[in-house]
């Protein structure tokens, strides 16, 4: 019987990758090593009733300490085990979850003889910039999420260094992540637009790297599957190009079928006032989603081009439409 263990398998990518290797019958099992327990209610019906019928089992694992999971004929390892939201962590937490995940998942993935790795990074490692980046580009991250994620990859690489010919690993640099479950930025877009409070700030051009979570997943399965004369394969992942915060949300509109008028704020207003709330937020312990760090993200373009994907003839599965359709048909309670 073959077995993927997912680390990070409770978050959402987790979760929408169990259910994509389970649906495609690319293996029979999953174990899902998470330092919190699954959460269905993030995820679909399907999913949940691979969860209630045991073929998606959960592990209790903190990927900063060594792993001692027992577990046989794993053909596959995903780590996806991170900390990622900016703002929300000190920069050592970064480091220490993403750095010491790295080392002991390759180290556990040696001791169960395991030699397919899928690493999802992030396009951090490239920093904002106006310019398309593809995967030739030199990395400068400007973050210590960037960087950590940056380190990581060297420590995928040389597990799979080790042994050229028979290891293979996949990294996969994606931009915004987006779908049923998704708790982010794009479910923030969705939201502040239907309900009206939505608005620009000098920024309707200013591109954002993104794809959908069902495509991710099919892309990652592909370069592993499809590339398998290939065992070390980097890639980019969003639609191309990425983009404008106008085309969101002019297509969560059409997907909608809803009509808003969006008023455009001076950036250095807003800037001002995130200067002013998040501090008071802070004390008074409120979640808002105007932090001065959100505030310059939103003005900065994350011009990403999946070159990889591009050159090796992908073939995606979804327009930005018909992903944001099919997303709302998942779950339409991220559209209210």
């Amino acid at each position: 019987m073959s077995c993927a263990i997912i680390f990070g398998g409770s978050g959402f990518i987790g979760g929408h990758f169990s259910q994509y290797l389970l649906d495609n019958n690319i293996v029979d099992k999953i174990i899902s090593a998470d330092i919190v327990g699954l959460d269905t209610g993030r995820t679909t019906s399907k999913y949940k009733q691979y969860v209630e019928s045991g073929v998606v089992q959960f592990s209790r694992c903190d990927v900063r300490k060594e792993i001692n999971i027992n577990a046989n004929d794993i053909t596959l390892i995903a780590n996806f085990a991170a900390i990622h939201r900016e703002p929300g962590h000190e920069a050592h937490e970064y480091y220490t979850t993403n750095l010491l995940g790295a080392e002991n998942i390759c180290s556990w993935a040696k001791s169960v003889a395991c030699e397919s790795i899928i690493f999802t990074s992030s396009i951090a490692p490239y920093g904002p910039s106006e310019e398309e980046r593809d995967e030739s580009a030199v990395p400068v991250p400007t973050t210590a999420y960037g960087g950590s994620k940056l380190a990581a990859e060297k420590i995928h690489q040389v597990w799979q260094a080790e042994d050229r010919l028979n290891r293979k690993l996949i990294i996969v640099r994606p931009g915004v992540v987006f779908g049923a479950g998704e708790g982010g930025n794009v479910t923030r877009l969705i939201k502040a637009t239907v309900n009206r409070y939505f608005f620009y700030m000098g920024n309707k051009d200013t591109r954002k790297a993104g794809t959908y979570v069902k495509e991710l997943c099919n892309a990652m399965w592909w370069a592993l599957d499809q590339k398998a004369n290939q065992t070390h394969v980097l890639f980019n992942m969003s639609m191309n190009p990425g983009p404008t915060i106008k085309e969101y949300v002019d297509t969560v509109c059409d997907v909608a079928e809803i009509k808003r008028f969006v008023p455009n704020v001076p950036y250095s207003l807003m800037f001002l006032a995130s200067l002013i709330i998040d501090p008071l937020a802070k004390v008074a312990k409120i979640s808002q989603p105007i932090s001065p760090v959100r505030m310059r993200k939103l003005v900065k373009s994350n011009n990403i081009i999946p070159q990889y994907l591009n050159d090796n003839g992908y073939e995606y599965l979804y327009s930005f439409k018909k992903a944001l359709a099919d997303w709302k048909d998942d779950r339409a309670s991220d559209w209210k």
